[in-house]
């Protein structure tokens, strides 16, 4: 709960923090902030290969808390704004794949507890998305952003209070339980001031490299690391139908990272549409209050909450009906929703040419964005678990979290790079989606064959 509050209280006054207070251009903002949540979903690769080899889960996951929180305490000092979004950037990379590694080792598989386990982890996540910009951007109007970027970092000392008082019942379901060793504090120890020595020295470095350079490195290393998946898999994968199951999770990527790129405009653009375009003035008698833009990114892990338990009966339903769409078709309908709010927010931004638009407006925008993810999001990563060869199911795992990254990175840049060729952002957001949704209905029943095609059982030596 509380790493997600850190994440999304960013998340939520970053854009406006770089506008209003710190005054850069409006693209400059948008790109720090692609950079940043595209880092944050590339760097657990790094994070999950560090806990494999060298520090454990419980090892990897305290000094990420530790990394994160000190980033949010270096945000509260105006100075540190680069070190402090690198510090949280490393840090969420070391906490985000290992937690929930975490809580799965606590239960066999077949553990009936493991499902509620689950279902609890994932509230949490929820409760932090939800309150973080309300905490945040509250404390930030208030006082100053930076009280709101302090308050994420009281967040993760109180985390880490949690997870070091409750360490002893964090005992896994195979193998022994033992306690902090000496030598695994000053694993942690080390890791978390590398992290810090990377953090200060990484960007005093790009100071002198400059922002263009950074995104385009930024670009080279998702490049560079599809490239290396796809080496790797010519060695890894010894049939066609390992090859097409492989083949159709990199095809789903592709159209998951075009879904992020247009949900994530909520901590850009929209954010800003909120902040500039929006009526937000609350009037009852004769008060007054003019709530903060922020608040209507707490809009989507609310209708989380309410409308995933209906998805979750709805498929069972359709399933026991014998119509229930298939994986591709769940996704292409997740960007036709997607595509119907940027034509809603087509529209209102064209009103508020006139004049500031209702509140309505955004919060319709965030209802279709939130079906869209909950058609897209979690039918994915079901699909990855299922599909990808066993031989690199963890591999593949990877390569959908860099859809992820690279679709948060382009939410950042999109507006800018439209702008080069006299595009108008939400036309051009409304039109990709729905070309990318009517690409995967038509490709849906090949990709469903591939998915569907049965790996060969590995053939058993005569000895």
């Amino acid at each position: 709960m509380w790493e997600r509050f850190s994440y999304y209280g960013m998340r939520a006054i970053l854009v406006l923090y770089l506008t209003l207070f710190i005054r850069y251009p409006r693209d400059a903002a948008l790109e720090i902030y692609g950079l940043y949540t595209g880092l944050v979903y590339l760097t657990p690769i790094l994070g999950g290969f560090l806990a494999d080899r060298w520090l454990g889960y419980r090892g990897t996951v305290l000094a990420g808390a530790l990394l994160m929180m000190f980033g949010h305490f270096a945000m509260a000092v105006p100075n540190l704004l680069f070190p402090a979004l690198a510090l949280l950037i490393l840090g969420n990379g070391l906490f985000k794949p290992n937690i929930s590694t975490l809580v799965g080792s606590l239960y066999l598989l077949g553990d009936p507890r493991r499902d509620a386990a689950f279902t609890i982890f994932y509230m949490g996540i929820n409760l932090g998305a939800f309150f973080s910009p309300l905490v945040c951007s509250t404390l930030a109007e208030a006082y100053s952003p930076h009280w709101g970027f302090a308050a994420a970092g009281v967040g993760m000392l109180i985390s880490l209070i949690i997870f070091l008082g409750g360490l002893a019942t964090l005992r896994p379901a195979i193998g022994d339980w033992k306690p902090l060793s000496l030598s695994e504090i000053g694993r942690i120890g080390l890791t978390t001031a590398v992290g810090v020595a990377l953090a200060f020295g990484g960007t005093a470095l790009a100071r002198y490299i400059g922002r263009s350079l950074i995104s385009a490195a930024f670009q080279w290393l998702v490049l560079g690391a599809v490239g290396g998946v796809l080496i790797y898999l010519t060695y890894r994968l010894r049939s066609a139908t390992e090859w097409k199951r492989a083949a159709s999770i990199f095809i789903l990527a592709i159209f998951t990272a075009i879904f992020w790129m247009g949900f994530e405009q909520a901590g850009g653009t929209m954010n800003l549409f909120a902040f500039e375009k929006t009526d937000r003035l609350i009037q009852i008698g004769s008060l007054r209050w003019e709530f903060p833009a922020p608040y209507f990114q707490s809009l989507n892990p609310l209708l989380i909450f309410a409308l995933a338990p209906v998805f979750s009966i709805l498929w069972v339903a359709l399933a026991q009906r014998g119509i229930e769409p298939s994986t591709p078709l769940k996704m292409a309908l997740g960007l036709f929703l997607l595509s119907a709010g940027f034509q809603i927010m087509s529209i209102a931004d064209a009103r508020a040419a006139i004049g500031k638009v209702g509140p309505l407006w955004l919060a319709s925008v965030y209802l279709l964005h939130t079906l869209g993810e909950l058609c897209l999001s979690p039918v994915g990563l079901s699909m990855v678990t299922r599909v990808a060869p066993p031989s690199v199911a963890a591999l593949m795992m990877g390569v959908w979290f860099l859809s992820s990254a690279f679709g948060n990175y382009m939410a950042g840049v999109s507006e800018a790079l439209l702008e080069r060729y006299h595009l108008p952002l939400y036309p051009s957001l409304t039109a990709i989606g729905l070309t990318a949704g009517v690409v995967l209905v038509l490709m849906a029943r090949p990709l469903n064959k591939w998915m569907q095609t049965p790996i060969p059982e590995p053939v058993q030596s005569s000895d």
